[in-house]
Order: structure tokens, then sequence, then C-alpha cells
């Protein structure tokens, strides 16, 4: 599992480098496929920064502290961030869907990427914590 939580982490980071490209590119986007999907405006949009940085490079911040978590197995600390993770990826996708009208093929690739990681990470904890402890005989 945990190699798995850092190959994610991993893309993770690159797919939020390439919205992050996306953000400072001055001309057309590669990534412009049609009305309803262009990376391009969505990057330029006044919701592409918070508190004045840049959301993908928040983006690439929270997936090196999820690896770093993975690779020390701190699974507890990693769904805390996991879940704040997701909750701001989704409150983003919104935006797409309902301020701006178009959707940036690399954060919704970081959805489905932060989504599984969170889906990993809480079944872990739930199910280590369900899991009877080896040597722990239930008392009488």
């Amino acid at each position: 599992m945990k190699w798995i939580l850092i190959i994610l982490a991993v893309i993770g980071v690159v797919i939020a480098s390439f919205a992050l490209r996306e953000h400072y590119r001055t001309e057309t986007s590669p990534c412009s496929i049609n009305d309803r999907w262009d990376c391009g405006i969505v990057n330029h949009s006044p919701y592409a920064v918070f508190a004045g940085v840049p959301v993908a490079i928040i983006g690439i911040a929270g997936y090196l502290v999820l690896g770093a978590l993975a690779f020390r197995s701190s699974y507890r600390a990693m769904l805390v961030l996991a879940l704040i993770g997701l909750g701001f990826s989704l409150y983003l996708t919104r935006i797409e869907a309902h301020i701006l009208g178009v959707y940036c093929i690399y954060c919704v690739i970081s959805l489905g990427i932060i989504s599984l990681m969170t889906l990993l990470v809480a079944e872990r904890v739930i199910v280590r914590r369900r899991l009877p402890q080896v040597g722990h005989t239930p008392g009488p």
C-alpha cells in the first residue's frame, strides 16, 4: 500500500506541475480541447490563485507532503491531509462546473488521484482499526 500511495503522490506532483505550467503559459494552451475543456481558461482564471499562491503550487506541496507521510506510513495524518485535499479539489471542480463552465483535464486527473488516495488511506486506517491486535486475546 505504501508504494502505491507514493507512486500516486508522484503522479500528482507531475500533474500539478503541468497545471502550474499552464498557469504561467502565455501562448495557447495545448490542452484546449473544445468549449468545455480548456486548461488555459481555468488556470488563468482568478480562481487559480488562493491567498496569492497558484493553486497548482498548493497541489504540488500537498502531494509532496502526502508522499512523505506515505513513506513514513503515517496513515492517520495522511488521511486528514487527503480529506482536506479532496475537499479543496471538489470545491475547485464545483467552480469549474458552475462558475467557469470549463474543465481542466489536469484538474480532473488530480481529482481522481486525490480521490483514490483518500479511499486507499481511509480503507487502510479503518481496516487497521478493526483488525484485532496480534497476540491479543479477547477477555472473558
